[in-house]
């Protein structure tokens, strides 16, 4: 069974659709570590949300935080400091989706980042979204996990933009799932057509 994290090149570039169609694709476990904001309506709520198979396994957040900001900041304001120890993965058996939070360089604490959460037999899942400056995010995340020795795929969220792709790609070299488009809305439904469209690529 494998372990695919799934980070982005920025925020709101749709990790959490993403990571939904993974599970779903995979049946596999979600687990967010650090939840920021929107306790009522976590990432771990909306991926429950848009699932159908009654396989995956929702682990709970190690860190759930009331301010919807950096998680440093957001334990700050909690009074607390995110403590990489306590981030311990859930045990299971099955496939695991880990959603990050952000990009690969938001700080958890004064020294550690997101990157200090992905382990060395990660399989890394990059989010782009197509805006200005969007190729420079996209090279650099992907540099910094190639320098690490990651096993990297990239998935396109929102429209085509062909000469972006291209670049990338030359550059890069990096397998590309899929693209999530800019759907009039997600639910159970278009989340299981992508799935089926992406599984695929997935294997």
């Amino acid at each position: 069974m494998n372990t695919y994290f799934v980070t982005g090149i920025s925020t709101d570039v749709g990790k959490t659709i993403a990571s939904a169609i993974l599970v779903e694709a995979l049946k596999a476990d979600y687990w967010k570590p650090v939840q920021a904001g929107e306790l009522d309506n976590s990432d771990t709520h909306k991926v429950k949300r848009l699932i159908s198979n009654t396989a995956s396994i929702f682990h709970p957040n190690s860190y759930a935080l009331k301010t919807p900001m950096s998680p440093h900041g957001a334990a700050e304001i909690d009074g607390l400091t995110i403590d990489l120890k306590q981030l311990k993965r859930p045990k299971t058996k099955n496939n695991l989706i880990v959603e990050g939070a952000g990009g690969l360089m938001v700080p958890l604490n004064n020294s550690e980042t997101i990157l200090d959460l992905i382990q060395p037999k990660d399989k890394v899942i990059v989010i782009s979204r197509h805006y200005l400056g969007s190729i420079n995010h996209t090279l650099l995340t992907i540099n910094t996990l190639k320098d690490k020795g990651f096993d990297i795929a990239l998935i396109y969220s929102g429209d085509e933009h062909k000469s972006t792709e291209s670049i990338i790609k030359k550059m890069t070299g990096v397998e590309v799932i899929g693209r999530i488009n800019d759907e009039p809305y997600f639910d159970k439904n278009v989340i299981k057509e992508y799935a089926r469209v992406f599984k695929e690529n997935l294997n």
